[in-house]
């Protein structure tokens, strides 16, 4: 396959030179198991496919994915065997440089591609925007459509969402869904920690006995495929429109 211009890993020098670039795409996932029959890198296909998928749409308006960062905040899996766990400040300092290095190349916006749930950017893009000349946005590429829409119960960890799309992305990384756990997890004993307007970090393997949060019995390619187009067009329209903007005039 012939390097795609839009995938910064796949190009080299001599067509980077003297194209000019808007905005880049900064996929970050986590190495972290899912369930018994999905692979620690889940979240790095998932963000990886999503952003070159959504870069093609927009490489005309001059979007342009660097590689993923693989490793996301793990602090409530520290028990479980080989996830890998980057700190948040590790991450804003990853971040950092990122987005120095960036702006001093003449990029003018940087949209981090969200894959992981402990992951939360928003406080280290709040940090960090007034310190480079570059405008930062985030987005959780699962928030985009609405899950239910396309699945019977989407999950929140290696659930019918995730299976159906690993369907589609990688299915010779996957065990057959016998193998997989039924995702079953528990619940907060307090009220508003079970309602959610109270919040903590879940401490995972006591949440859950197979790593996994959501169902996957009902996983099929058909629907992963389609939940995936659905994702893909919608951050490749928000990247044509982003490429286009103003940074000094964003409101209306």
């Amino acid at each position: 396959m012939p390097p795609r211009p839009y995938v910064l890993a796949e190009t080299n020098w001599k067509a980077v030179k003297d194209t000019p670039f808007e905005v880049a795409i900064l996929p970050w996932g986590a190495t972290e198991p899912h369930n018994y029959h999905l692979p620690y890198g889940t979240d790095n296909y998932e963000s990886r496919s999503i952003a070159e998928g959504a870069a093609e749409i927009a490489w005309k308006q001059g979007a342009k994915v660097v590689p993923t960062v693989p490793f996301g905040v793990n602090t409530g899996q520290l028990n479980l065997r080989l996830a890998i766990n980057m700190n948040p400040s590790t991450q804003f300092a990853v971040l950092s440089d990122i987005a120095s290095a960036i702006s001093q190349q003449g990029v003018r916006k940087l949209l981090v591609l969200n894959s992981h749930g402990g992951n939360d950017f928003k406080q280290m893009i709040r940090e960090l925007q007034p310190r480079v000349n570059l405008f930062i946005c985030m987005v959780n590429w699962w928030t985009c459509v609405k899950g239910a829409d396309y699945f019977d119960e989407p999950g929140d960890h290696a659930g019918e969402m995730e299976t159906s799309m690993m369907m589609v992305l990688e299915p010779d990384l996957l065990l057959p869904l016998s193998e997989a756990g039924p995702g079953k997890a528990k619940k907060f004993r307090v009220a508003g920690l079970r309602e959610g307007w109270a919040w903590t970090p879940r401490q995972w393997s006591k949440v859950t006995s197979d790593t996994g949060t959501g169902n996957p019995a009902k996983s099929t390619p058909a629907k992963g495929e389609k939940f995936i187009r659905a994702v893909t067009e919608k951050i490749g329209g928000f990247l044509v429109d982003l490429a286009k903007a103003d940074p000094d005039n964003m409101y209306e």
